[in-house]
């Protein structure tokens, strides 16, 4: 009986030991194989497309053309106003010494100033959105070119952008290609 259990404890070490020694060569040869590995499928980068687009000069010039726009709307839309509340104010301070035909027509012509301006708001509104995609999306579409080239010619195996919110996680080994890809687009700062 001594004899079996001594002989199940010495088992029991070399099972033991065995399993150490296997764990040891397995993380030796996983260690060993990541640059390996790394250098056959490449690596894993990120950039911040937001960081991008606002980088490249060209969004400057259009930010500007779109804001000039909506304040030249805005310039509008003041002067309308203006109209409005003057005949509303005026229909209010004399309304009571008007005949009925006049009260009615000017109740009909604010009405119509109200509707127009709201009218405008809603073009206004329309032309600015359709603006700044005219003048943004081909922004966009250079820096996921120039993302896509970046991530070509080193060879990584995908760029994560940081703007995008799913994103939780950045390892600290991966490569940030923002001033990569900032080269590519010929950007300085």
């Amino acid at each position: 009986m001594a004899k079996r259990i001594f002989l199940l404890a010495v088992t029991f070490s070399l099972a033991s030991v065995f399993m150490g020694l296997l764990h040891a060569q397995t993380e030796s040869h996983s260690k060993a194989a990541t640059p390996a590995l790394t250098a056959m499928y490449g690596e894993v980068a990120y950039v911040n497309s937001i960081e991008l687009l606002e980088a490249i000069p060209e969004k400057v010039a259009a930010t500007k053309a779109i804001a000039e726009l909506n304040q030249k709307y805005k310039d509008e839309l003041g002067v309308m106003q203006s109209d409005y509340n003057k005949k509303y104010s005026d229909f209010m301070t004399y309304q009571e010494s008007m005949s009925e035909s006049i009260k009615l027509r000017r109740m009909q012509e604010l009405f119509e100033l109200e509707k127009n301006i709201n009218a405008f708001m809603v073009v206004a509104q329309e032309d600015i959105e359709s603006q700044e995609q005219q003048q943004i999306e081909p922004l966009r579409q250079k820096v996921k070119e120039a993302i896509e080239a970046v991530g070509i010619e080193n060879n990584f195996v995908c760029i994560y952008d940081l703007a995008n919110p799913a994103i939780a996680f950045v390892t600290p080994k991966a490569v940030n290609a923002t001033a990569l890809v900032k080269a590519k687009l010929g950007v300085r700062r």
